[in-house]
């Protein structure tokens, strides 16, 4: 054959020249003589060994096969060893098969060795079939055969041989010790390509991780197979359905043969769900098993001899009989109940993970340990077990996402349990979640990793999340909680009402948890700016709670304290003021004066004094509470410290802002001490000191201060958290504050677009920032606009919080005083005087907010005679 090297055979059996230096009558190799029977030849170049898969139905081209091209790295290293890793199902043996196949036709091989390498003895029997006939070699003893064919391989001098361009794939090494000895030699003509599931250390070459497909792949998969047997489904049914498989080759083919066999469509884009028995639909329906979605064993394509369901129960095995013995198993189940895109280490180390692991180590695996007791280490062998079986993705230098999980292999581990045993993993998924929970929730990416992780959790077991016994378990809480105090409110609102539907369905309307549910409910609604509603909810929730509870319960006192601070915040401050002294009347008589819910109804005591101000009253509560507060929390108690902050700003409020500034600067020490630098209630301490030093007279250093904090927060945080929201609010006003409007004006804006889109338009801070853009426009010379905004704004108060609300009044002060500064004075004082009368109704004659207005009206009042003595 042209282009071939071969060997020159004569009759008499002798060759002039052999592969490799064999004479064909006997060789020399090493201290090994090999005699052959006579009248025995070696195959001819070009020769196969062992057979290729054949191609697959509409193969698709990927970026690895040009890796395995390459044939040297970008260093310049020659690449004589690859190793192509990955989970099963990726198709890493068709990736490799279509390489050789194509170096095959293309002339590039003298020899093509294909290796199904599952075990040690089956590599050995290949490369000893290699050696017999390649080299002519006697049957009867593969070991001696096989070695012999690896030093046939070896390198040998220039011009002493024929050159073989070789090949030798060796397909699915199950455990590398099984190729110990066995790896074919480097040589400058021949390469090795090895697929595996094993990510060991002890597989040498160059490594080339192979995932599933990317999307376009996935769907161009699909349409071409489909094509293939005269089938053209809807192209956005079938890009869901590669997304609903993972875009799993394995998968993705087995789909689509069960799809063409059962002549069933894909999905229901074009009819409703009860009409279209769709594959979609079923594949989604969680009561239907994997296994009956997908061909019978004998019915695969391209000759797949393993369903998806059964891909990777051997590396579950193997990865379970690695140390530590037992633990594979129980820590891939923990995993296939969470987020399969990213599961906190954190989660998987924690208590009731590691007591689930020991009460469900396997059984054999676990015979080999005499030590009950399952440690953190212990755990991190098991992921590098399953990592080390391509099961996983365990990546520790991502503490929030450190483990990822294919969510097929996620589906055929849980399909395997029965109902009982499926209860005990979900709650053991959820109490490790709950054990992972921060007390404080500064770390932005991990909060959205375990809230992530809920999700996963109820979608795969929600039902037993809800039991008679214990109630609604906790993580649940601590979800929706999490998304409001990240300013997900509408989410957190969603959340809450399906937790009211669902457990009251299953625990009855009256059940503890129901009630705090909807607690949890009407807090977000005032949080979300429906302060009315909020007001409302505590109240039909007072009212259960009494009837159910008694009203000395806990519970009951704790619903008063929401409800009057909910009606503080509709505008009846003084009416807040009193209920709070009365509630704390009835909590020192049933809790005590020194029980903790005491306490914080005493702090929301002096902030409804100062609210009603008396500011000087608020530093006299909350300098006493101070003093209770550290003899019986402690003086670093989170609490204790926080009343040290408000006692700070209502010294402000009461004119002292160097005060309220020195206060700032000695808590911030004591705080970076307990609480450390990146801390939110550290950064928080910050952001009151640069206010207090700018209402203190150095604007300049504020806005220096806040730019810097504003870094921190976004460091530390997210663009989105609500903490770095008010941070950049700060910074705006005070950019004003220190004489540029314009920029506070452009910040403002700014910072409007964004709280409209994570807060929502009717939001409280979302119209604070409206209020305070208005503002610096005026300042900045466009009263005009200013007008008009305030306009827009008050009629949002109203609907939203009433006529009395302080958010609505002082929107009316702010439109007074700019209609004046717009040129109508005599506006301006009209609407003064309407709005007097309104404060003193409400705050008294010597509010402070009273007085102001008395002043601004007297103000536009002598304008506009001014303005008429100068008309007429």
């Amino acid at each position: 054959m042209a282009g071939r090297r071969g060997i020159e055979v004569r009759e008499t059996g002798q060759a002039t020249s052999g592969p490799a230096g064999v004479s064909i009558s006997g060789y020399h190799s090493g201290d090994i003589t090999t005699v052959h029977v006579h009248g025995r030849e070696p195959v001819p170049w070009p020769h196969q060994v062992g057979v290729l898969p054949r191609d697959a139905a509409a193969f698709q081209g990927r970026d690895e096969i040009d890796q395995l091209r390459a044939a040297v790295t970008n260093s310049g290293t020659a690449v004589l060893c690859q190793v192509l890793r990955g989970t099963g199902g990726v198709g890493k043996t068709q990736l490799a098969a279509h390489y050789a196949r194509q170096a095959w036709i293309g002339d590039e091989l003298d020899v093509l060795v294909w290796v199904s390498a599952s075990s040690r003895s089956a590599i050995v029997s290949a490369f000893a079939q290699a050696a017999e006939e390649l080299l002519a070699l006697e049957p009867g003893d593969p070991e001696r055969s096989a070695h012999a064919f690896l030093r046939w391989v070896e390198p040998k001098p220039p011009g002493s041989e024929p050159v073989c361009r070789w090949l030798v794939v060796l397909d699915d090494v199950a455990d590398p010790a099984d190729v110990a000895g066995l790896w074919p030699a480097k040589s400058p003509y021949g390469r090795t390509v090895v697929t595996t599931r094993r990510r060991d250390a002890a597989l040498p070459g160059h490594r080339i991780d192979l995932g599933v497909f990317a999307q376009d792949q996935a769907v161009a998969y699909l349409l071409d197979f489909l094509a293939e047997h005269g089938r053209h489904d809807d192209t956005d049914e079938i890009r869901a359905l590669a997304q609903d498989l993972g875009y799993l080759p394995l998968a993705l083919s087995q789909a689509a043969t069960y799809i063409v066999d059962a002549d069933i469509p894909v999905g229901c884009s074009q009819c409703t769900h009860r009409q279209c028995p769709s594959y979609r639909r079923r594949l989604a329906d969680r009561a239907t098993s994997l296994a009956s979605m997908l061909p019978e064993l004998g019915m695969l394509p391209d000759d797949q001899d393993t369903t998806v369901s059964a891909t990777w129960s051997l590396s579950i095995e193997r990865a379970d009989n690695l140390n530590p013995a037992g633990l594979a198993r129980p820590t891939l189940q923990l995993a296939a109940m969470l987020d399969p895109n990213g599961i906190p280490q954190s989660v998987l180390t924690s208590e009731p993970a590691r007591t689930y692991l020991a009460q469900h180590r396997t059984k054999a695996a676990a015979e080999q340990s005499t030590v009950d007791e399952v440690t953190e280490q212990d755990v991190w062998g098991a992921l590098r077990a399953l990592h080390r079986l391509s099961l996983i993705d365990h990546d520790p230098e991502s503490p929030q996402h450190s483990v990822r999980i294919h969510q097929l292999i996620q589906r055929a581990t849980l399909e395997a349990f029965t109902s009982p045993a499926l209860d005990v993993l979900a709650r053991a998924a959820a109490d490790a979640l709950f054990d992972a929970w921060p007390d404080s929730e500064h770390d932005t990416a991990l909060a959205r990793s375990l809230r992530d992780n809920v999700n996963a959790l109820t979608q795969h077991a929600e039902d037993f999340l809800y039991h008679s016994a214990d109630g609604v378990h906790v993580v649940l809480f601590c979800m929706g909680q999490s998304l409001g105090s990240f300013g997900q409110l509408t989410a957190a609102l969603e959340h809450f009402q399906h937790l009211i539907d669902t457990a009251g369905n299953r625990l009855g309307p009256n059940h503890p948890d129901v009630l705090a549910a909807r607690n949890d409910l009407a807090l977000f609604r005032g949080e979300a700016g429906d302060v009315v509603g909020a007001a409302t909810a505590f109240a039909e929730l007072l009212l259960d709670r009494e009837r159910i509870l008694g009203p000395d319960h806990p519970q009951t006192l704790t619903t008063r304290t929401n409800l009057v601070r909910w009606r503080g915040r509709m505008g009846d401050v003084v009416g807040a003021t009193t209920a709070f002294a009365e509630l704390l009347l009835d909590q020192e008589r049933i809790l005590g004066p020194d029980h903790p819910n005491t306490l914080t109804t005493r702090t929301n005591l002096a902030y409804s004094q100062g609210r009603a101000g008396d500011a000087a009253g608020a530093v006299a509560a909350f300098a006493e509470l101070l003093l209770d507060q550290e003899r019986v929390l402690g003086p670093g108690h989170p609490q204790t410290l926080a009343t040290r902050l408000a006692l700070a700003w209502w010294r402000g409020e009461a004119g002292d802002a160097a005060g309220a500034a020195m206060a700032c600067a000695e808590l911030l020490l004591e705080r970076e001490r307990v609480l450390g630098p990146d801390h939110p209630e550290t950064l928080a301490t910050k952001v009151n000191l640069a206010v207090w030093r700018g209402q203190a007279g150095d604007a300049a250093g504020t806005v220096t201060t806040l730019e810097e904090l504003l870094a921190e927060y976004l460091r530390l945080l997210d663009p989105d958290h609500p903490d770095t929201l008010l941070t950049r609010a700060n910074l705006a006003w005070w950019r004003g504050a220190a004489g540029d409007a314009a920029g506070a004006v452009a910040a403002f804006a700014e910072l409007l677009l964004d709280q409209e889109r994570i807060l929502g338009p009717d939001h409280p801070e979302t119209l604070a920032a409206k209020a305070k853009l208005a503002v610096w426009r005026g300042q900045a010379g466009d009263a005009a606009s200013t007008v008009t905004t305030l306009e827009e704004l008050l009629a949002d108060y109203l609907r939203l919080l009433g006529p009395d609300h302080p958010d609505t009044l002082a929107t009316r002060n702010d439109l007074a005083w700019w209609r004046g500064e717009a040129g109508d004075a005599a506006v301006a004082a009209t609407a003064y005087a309407e709005l007097l009368i309104d404060y003193e109704r409400i705050f008294g004659p010597d509010h402070p907010h009273t007085l102001d207005v008395r002043d601004n009206l007297a103000w536009w009042q002598r304008e506009a005679s001014g303005a008429q003595q100068s008309t007429d």
